[in-house]
């Protein structure tokens, strides 16, 4: 059996691997799609990256509208999408994409160079499903990482307790004009009809989205895989609790509660309400003096547009640098992920790789990464009084150094850069052999 160093070398040699996404190191899957090709660059891999826009120069990313004209048409495209939603799709807070405009690369130079294509997250204007066929002309292995439900429902990107992308969508909950034949199903029809006869590997980050798939109606044949994304853990590593609150301008003896963005008590996807919920119960139940807690959110955009929290709140803004976004995980005592429904959430795997525990809801990836009392607290699906039974937890645990070693540690052996560049170099290799393996 040939040894992973030699398989290390033939890819060294001989083999390119192209990732295609809309922008870079925007949201959970462009930090995911450059994170694995850096990872799989350590291991001597030609991975590069490209995207649909760019929004500033990057030589390590391929612009695919590079050029003045290119990029405004590219950019009229996405706003002329967003602009079509808003006219077909209900004022919620569901992501729902209409593929109306996209690019074949199919002639691509840079696409035909490549013997491997990994395609990430490729909406707003990139890849219809029409363009996603074409690929399949290369005759290339093409490979598919779900960030979302897109790819396999009639539109929208957060199912909740939706199962229509069972069958073949129809009577959206999200669309202003829900029948039997309506818009989410012609899209599920389009993306059927460009699937056909495409062979092409699935991977799910996490096994709630395996699970997912499975049980589509429009891709459960295809080949199927569980890898999980990938972190820098020389980058997000646990810092000294103390200075990291001297830094950040926090208090030194509160017991602080970490979230990231709260757009406003109404949003579904990131379960504000429960948080604000989750907060009054525990200051209540555990008798706690609330100027010993402190609610630090870091990445909001409009500090108007938040509830009003039980407890002192700090806003910290935007954190540009990851570096110190790692501080600000190892500032805290607990992180809170009160997500509705999330496939395998950077904040939840960030805070972990920090020492932080977490307290987040059942669903969803978050169960890969979080181990029940061991390394944070699942707590039952939309019950604020459980989120804050696991507040409690962590609160009042005999042990948190315990709780911050489990959750390094975790992290460390499942979701290291040499753990998943190894599990990816595994399924590129089998799939240029002529097989799948997991």
């Amino acid at each position: 059996m040939a040894s992973l160093k030699s398989i290390y070398f033939v890819f060294l040699i001989f083999v390119k691997i192209l990732h295609l996404n809309t922008y870079t190191g925007n949201g959970g899957a462009g930090k995911a799609c450059d994170r694995l090709s850096k990872a799989l660059q350590k291991h001597g891999i030609d991975s590069q990256v490209a995207v649909n826009f760019l929004f500033k120069d990057n030589p390590e990313v391929h612009d695919l509208s590079s050029g003045f004209f290119s990029k405004w048409l590219t950019a009229a495209a996405i706003i002329l999408e967003r602009l079509a939603n808003k006219i077909f799709v209900k004022p919620l807070p569901i992501p729902f994409s209409i593929p109306l405009w996209g690019k074949d690369l199919s002639q691509r130079k840079l696409l035909k160079s490549a013997d491997i294509i990994h395609i990430h997250w490729v909406n707003h204007a990139f890849l219809r499903p029409e363009d996603i066929a074409k690929l399949s002309s290369l005759n290339k292995p093409l490979v598919w990482t779900f960030h979302d439900s897109n790819a396999f429902t009639g539109g929208c990107h957060v199912r909740y307790t939706c199962d229509h992308y069972m069958n073949e969508c129809g009577n959206c909950p999200v669309l202003r004009r829900s029948h039997p034949q309506d818009l989410s199903h012609r899209i599920w029809m389009r993306k059927n009809k460009s699937y056909q006869g495409i062979e092409l590997t699935i991977i799910a980050p996490s096994a709630w989205m395996a699970e997912s798939v499975l049980k589509s109606k429009l891709l459960n044949s295809k080949s199927i895989i569980t890898i999980p994304n990938t972190l820098n853990m020389e980058i997000f590593k646990p810092h000294t609790q103390a200075e990291s609150r001297k830094n950040l301008g926090l208090s030194s003896d509160k017991f602080i509660i970490m979230s990231g963005f709260m757009p406003s008590r109404k949003d579904m996807h990131k379960g504000t309400s429960y948080l604000v919920e989750a907060l009054e119960i525990f200051a209540r139940d555990q008798q706690v003096d609330k100027d010993k807690i402190e609610l630090v959110i870091f990445g909001n955009r409009d500090t108007s547009n938040v509830p009003a929290f039980p407890v002192r709140t700090t806003f910290l803004g935007t954190i540009a640098s990851e570096e110190k976004l790692s501080m600000c995980y190892s500032a805290a005592d607990v992180f809170m992920a009160p997500s509705l429904e999330d496939n395998l959430p950077y904040t939840v795997m960030e805070s972990l790789a920090c020492g932080t525990p977490v307290v987040a809801f059942t669903t969803g990836g978050i169960p890969d990464m979080v181990e029940h009392k061991s390394n944070g607290y699942l707590a039952e699906y939309r019950s604020s009084s459980d989120l804050a039974a696991g507040i409690s937890w962590v609160f009042s645990h005999a042990d948190r150094l315990m709780l911050r070693s489990n959750a390094r540690n975790h992290i460390m052996d499942n979701f290291s850069e040499q753990e998943i560049a190894q599990r990816h170099v595994k399924m590129y290799n089998s799939l240029l052999s002529g097989h799948v393996s997991a």
